[in-house]
């Protein structure tokens, strides 16, 4: 499998233990998924794609796609796009006399092979295909970046999430598994004194989340002693995309989702009896907090929003 030369280390990672998890960071063991989505991405939203006359439609717009639906943990380059084409589908910015315009390039950087989703992969695009579009982006991608690193401070780790990384350390091996950048992902674990528990930290420039668990896990464990741990569907889909198991931190729920992990599912994981039945039910408790359609009137009639196929 050819991988981006920033994953060469979970290329070459080399088990120590039987058993490996995968863990993601924002909203599933750090706390900082919500202040960077209310407070750096959709105001930066509004600012860099001129949404100041539907703002109030533009922030519930985005709150729905990044934290309150099945697009919840969407990689930023799919969910800007995302975004604007359910503006473009909304019968309230129509009624406002607001046209948001089709960003084709947008797509054309999103569905072009070899460039990945991240701030070098776009900003590479732009280098072999510039735009004023593409540029947009980036700015608006810089302004999203700046923005968290100037509010999103002393965002730690959800309660119980040390105690089962703790629990995780005798028998497994434990990997932060991330589409955050890594600078940041780096920041905020050494911050908080987790990052000591994980044997690699890797980010979006290490490719997605199930390209993250096949470099590094995939035929190195058991298939049955590889998991995933993560909040939104996306990590769902990435755990099947990866032949591995997957362990939901619910929304809203994740005091709750940890200490069930430390008591209960991480024995079952360790005994081989997490699949199956008890993994399935996790699954569809899971799937019933996040909907699938949108809550307001569209244009196109069409309410149901699907997960972006990533390249």
């Amino acid at each position: 499998m050819s991988h981006p030369e920033a994953a060469q280390p979970l290329v070459d990672f080399v088990p120590t233990k039987k058993y490996f998890v995968g863990i993601d960071s924002d909203g599933c063991a750090m706390d900082a998924m919500d202040i960077k989505h209310q407070e750096c991405f959709t105001p930066c939203y509004i600012k860099f794609w001129d949404l100041q006359p539907i703002s109030t439609l533009a922030r519930e717009t985005a709150l729905f796609v990044n934290l309150h639906s099945v697009t919840r943990g969407l990689n930023r380059w799919l969910a800007l796009k995302q975004l604007l084409d359910l503006l473009r589908d909304r019968v309230e910015v129509a009624e406002r006399g607001v046209t948001i315009p089709d960003y084709p390039e947008l797509g054309e950087f999103i569905a072009a092979p070899g460039y990945p989703l991240s701030d070098k992969g776009i900003a590479q695009y732009y280098e072999d295909h510039p735009s004023e579009t593409i540029a947009r982006a980036i700015r608006w991608g810089d302004g999203v970046n700046a923005a968290i690193a100037d509010m999103v401070h002393g965002c730690g780790p959800f309660p119980g999430v040390r105690e089962a990384l703790i629990a995780l350390q005798d028998e497994v091996d434990c990997m932060t598994v991330s589409a955050t950048p890594l600078h940041a992902l780096t920041y905020e674990w050494h911050a908080h004194d987790i990052a000591k528990y994980m044997l690699v930290i890797a980010g979006q420039e290490m490719g997605s989340k199930a390209e993250h668990v096949q470099y590094a896990a995939t035929g190195k464990y058991d298939p049955d002693k590889i998991m995933l741990i993560g909040d939104a569907p996306g990590d769902r889909d990435a755990a099947a995309k990866a032949g591995c198991l997957y362990y939901p931190i619910l929304p809203g729920e994740e005091k709750r989702s940890w200490q069930r992990f430390t008591d209960e599912a991480l024995p079952k994981f360790l005994a081989g009896a997490f699949a199956g039945e008890y993994q399935q039910a996790l699954i569809a408790e899971f799937n019933a907090k996040l909907p699938d359609e949108v809550p307001w009137e569209t244009i196109s009639g069409n309410r149901q929003v699907t997960m972006p196929k990533v390249k």
